[in-house]
């Protein structure tokens, strides 16, 4: 008797709540290498720099695909809020998911293995750890209790073992580390081939982060408006602290609201190492800058009449311009963006809102 085989492919977790954002200039070939984790999800593709140029994507995947002309036409005058010319833009697929949960990654970054040569499912493990809690408020040294072959150890208190919500996933990289422009430069042909570490840790609250926004997971509906990947790029003083914005304005108010944000597992295999005399130049005044930004947001202490991530970012916007205004008058045009990103936030995202069209459809 002939066995049958299905020719249907498993459902993967959360298919029909997640979207994959991606920022990109070029062809997107990457997406080969990640089919058989990507295939059945929504991508939502922003494309950057010139929107006449026509990006390829391989056929078989269900996305949209918007370009500045698109943001231009959904957002209208708020589309300043958007950055152009840098990856800064990927937020703009944050406000017009409508799904609960996003994942980002860029186009440079393909599947890494494990130290045993498995494929690792990036995706897999983001939602692994946004659907379990985390543990801000007491470190378990054992790591993720929640995870596999994990616990919470002696001396934890139990009252707190149900844990937090989880708002991020932050994961990490193999082979290109994420380092600044004068690391680079120091080492220039530092991979980072070995130290893999098979860990997932919560965060404590009230300390700061680098957030890398390559490989990145998070709840939309739960952090989404404190998203913003600020403004960078064209006609901007500073680049390559988009991620490292939102990742600093997004665990303040995580640690106000009492959520959780985790670091660690998964990898993805970082595959391009970009120019350091270029970083150097869009880095060279947020290297200054964050010895007073990351001050100011150690400090920072939204007020209690602050129960919503709109209000603490507005209040955060408020704050920004206030403090670091002194810094420098940039700070005062970002935190205008920072308002302006909410109101067309709320009005993509509103019951009655606008609707972003776009190309779309899955190519056969």
């Amino acid at each position: 008797m002939a066995q049958l085989y299905s020719s249907v492919k498993p459902t993967p977790m959360l298919k029909d709540e997640l979207d994959i954002v991606i920022p990109t200039i070029r062809n997107l070939d990457f997406l080969e290498m990640w089919r058989p984790f990507f295939e059945q999800y929504h991508l939502i593709i922003v494309q950057d720099g010139d929107p006449s140029r026509t990006i390829n994507i391989p056929k078989g995947f269900d996305y949209e695909l918007y370009n500045r002309n698109d943001i231009n036409r959904i957002l209208g005058p708020k589309a300043s809020c958007i950055s152009f010319k840098d990856s800064a833009c990927r937020c703009f697929g944050y406000m017009v998911s409508k799904k609960k949960y996003i994942y980002t990654i860029d186009d440079d970054c393909f599947v890494a293995k494990d130290p045993s040569g498995k494929e690792i499912n990036a995706l897999e493990q983001h939602i692994k750890n946004l659907l379990t809690p985390s543990t801000p408020h007491f470190f378990n040294t054992l790591y993720d209790p929640y995870g596999d072959g994990a616990d919470f150890v002696r001396g934890y208190p139990f009252s707190m073992r149900e844990g937090a919500i989880t708002a991020v996933s932050h994961g990490l990289w193999l082979n290109i580390p994420d380092y600044d422009a004068p690391t680079q430069l120091v080492k220039p042909l530092e991979r980072n081939s070995r130290k893999y570490v098979d860990a997932v840790m919560t965060i404590p609250k009230g300390t700061l982060f680098p957030m890398c926004g390559m490989n990145l997971a998070f709840d939309r509906e739960l952090i989404g408006p404190a998203m913003y990947f600020g403004l960078m790029g064209d006609g901007q003083p500073i680049g390559r602290y988009d991620d490292m914005w939102a990742g600093w304005c997004v665990k303040v108010i995580c640690d106000h609201m009492g959520w959780g944000v985790k670091t660690g597992l998964p990898y993805i295999w970082h595959s391009k190492a970009s120019n350091p005399f270029v970083n150097l130049r869009k880095e060279y005044n947020g290297i200054f800058w964050q010895e007073e930004a990351i001050p100011f947001f150690q400090s920072l202490a939204l007020p209690k009449e602050c129960t919503s991530v709109q209000q603490c970012y507005m209040e955060m916007a408020k704050l920004v311009k206030e403090k670091l205004g002194k810094v420098d008058p940039y700070f005062n045009k970002l935190a205008d963006g920072m308002v302006t990103w909410i109101e067309a936030w709320e009005e993509l995202n509103s019951p009655d809102g606008a609707e972003a069209k776009a190309p779309k459809g899955k190519d056969e």
